[in-house]
């Protein structure tokens, strides 16, 4: 039992050596004394090459590898062609360059933006490491732990990820393989895949009903702030890319388990402008399965049309059920607006495990290349909660104004709906840093969402530090509101403030 209370805590120890040693790569550039001649004679590329150098072993290469992506970004390199209209924003310091568009790694016409981490460096002389270059496969992850103080004692809910209050967490490990296909190109077909396998405090939220499921469902944990294993295995992305240039001004089909549409968050760690979530996006899809297309018209308008299982249900589930998706972005021509209507998920079924219905609107506006704003509202509902099914879902809800805890009735039939609706301000204080300020609005009219029927706003603040292209440090301050019934700390309070860091080590 002290192994696994001691668990999280050594998980986030491992951040503690990799910085060693990057400090210890860097400490010899920083002293030694170079003469301007010695300057003159060395190439301009040696740093570059120190994780290419193949007399050395695979843990020298990766030091090398930290130890470069620790200096300056030369304001030389080249910038890669793309189709169509300017990346909006700078990536870093935010999470992405590029307007939001979900179910693909970029917008068609855009190339591929990743950068190479340090194992990829690090395999770069290897014969596996030249396979994956000839054909541009990409492997690379990160590890996240976090820590928090908070005013709750038993849960932080529906605060997410950092659902356990007053303790170090270990939120993410990723592991991550795929192959962007060139959508810039439009002279043939190109292919591509993309497979995550996320272990961590965070599978809570991103499993997906019969996929490794067992271990969240079927593992109640009454005196835990959530149910399942404290840390589990979600094998959460897997898809296969094929990309049709010839398709108005191209088309990316995607076939597999993919990442929910809509919503300006995202489930992993490095894509989000805070570490953590609002409420609107804890409650609501997060992954899909199915088949989705994504169809350029214009430099200012892209389509989105798919099916797939219902949110959060494999197809091979009984859970699962046939459910339409329908999107479209318009971008203005100053690329100064965004905007991103979509039907994330609509059929005509009852509930199931996570059958929603979910209609959303996201507006993002660009005061300049330095801020932004980005609002997303959503109405989502599920039919008929009280005949459900599945039995790990509650037929009525914890907390209901005029009824003692736990003692609420059953849900209404008939729709059961939510709607929340969240804003943004994010601005770039230097190419190293930026600010992330939010705000939000959430109304769980019957308690279906989140458990307690009562308008939410949560109101937070946080930075994002990159102390190196493969480390970002993030301080967040949280304070939140439960009107109308007391649905803070497992039902004790009616607000929460939350303290939180953590920590992303790419590699």
């Amino acid at each position: 039992m002290m192994f696994k209370k001691m668990l999280p805590f050594a998980l986030s120890l491992l951040l503690l050596p990799v910085g060693s040693a990057v400090a210890a790569e860097l400490a010899p550039v920083a002293h030694v004394d170079v003469s301007a001649t010695d300057l003159a004679d060395t190439p301009s590329g040696a740093l570059v090459a120190a994780s290419g150098d193949c007399s050395r072993g695979f843990v020298s290469r990766l030091a090398a590898a930290y130890r470069e992506d620790a200096q300056p970004a030369s304001p030389d390199a080249p910038v890669a062609a793309r189709r169509g209209m300017d990346s909006p924003f700078s990536s870093p310091p935010f999470p992405s360059a590029e307007w939001q568009l979900g179910g693909v790694e970029y917008p068609v016409g855009v190339p591929n933006e990743n950068a190479q981490y340090p194992l990829e460096k690090a395999l770069s002389c290897t014969s596996l490491g030249h396979w994956m270059q000839d054909n541009r496969i990409e492997t690379y992850g990160w590890i996240n732990p976090s820590m928090n103080l908070s005013s709750s004692d038993h849960t932080n809910y529906p605060l997410s990820y950092a659902t356990r209050p007053n303790r170090v967490e270990f939120d993410q490990f990723l592991f991550r393989i795929q192959r962007v296909p060139d959508t810039v190109q439009t002279d043939h077909v190109d292919w591509g895949f993309h497979f995550d396998d996320l272990y961590g405090y965070d599978y809570h939220y991103t499993t997906m009903k019969g996929v490794t499921s067992d271990q969240l469902l079927n593992h109640p944990r009454p005196n835990s702030a959530l149910n399942g294993k404290i840390y589990g295995n979600d094998p959460m992305i897997a898809y296969v890319d094929l990309y049709i240039p010839w398709v108005a001004k191209g088309m990316v089909v995607t076939v597999g388990r993919y990442l929910s549409l809509p919503d300006i968050e995202a489930q992993f760690s490095p894509n989000n402008y805070l570490l953590t979530h609002s409420i609107l996006y804890t409650v609501d899809a997060y992954t899909n399965m199915g088949v989705i297309t994504t169809t350029k018209l214009n430099d200012q308008w892209t389509l989105q049309l798919g099916v797939h299982g219902g949110d959060d249900s494999a197809v091979w589930d009984d859970t699962s059920r046939l459910t339409a998706q329908a999107c479209v972005r318009w971008v203005s021509k100053s690329n100064n607006d965004m905007l991103y209507p979509c039907v994330e998920s609509y059929n005509h079924s009852r509930q199931t495990y996570n059958n929603l219905q979910e209609f959303v609107l996201t507006w993002g506006h660009r005061f300049s290349p330095d801020v932004h704003m980005l609002t997303e509202a959503y109405r989502i509902y599920v039919r008929d909660q009280s005949l459900a099914t599945d039995p790990s879902q509650s037929h009525a809800p914890t907390g209901v104004p005029g009824y003692p805890l736990g003692e609420a009735p059953d849900f209404p039939l008939g729709h059961n709906s939510a709607f929340g609706i969240v804003n943004y301000l994010n601005i770039e204080v230097n190419p190293t840093n930026m600010l992330s300020i939010r705000n939000e609005f959430y109304n769980d009219q019957q308690g279906q969402r989140t458990g307690f029927a009562t308008r939410y706003s949560s109101h937070t603040i946080g930075m994002t530090h990159w102390v190196t292209q493969d480390l970002e440090i993030r301080p967040e301050l949280r304070y939140e509101h439960a009107y109308d019934f007391a649905a803070y700390d497992a039902g004790r309070s009616h607000h929460q403030t939350t303290a939180l860091l953590d920590a992303i080590l790419h590699y």
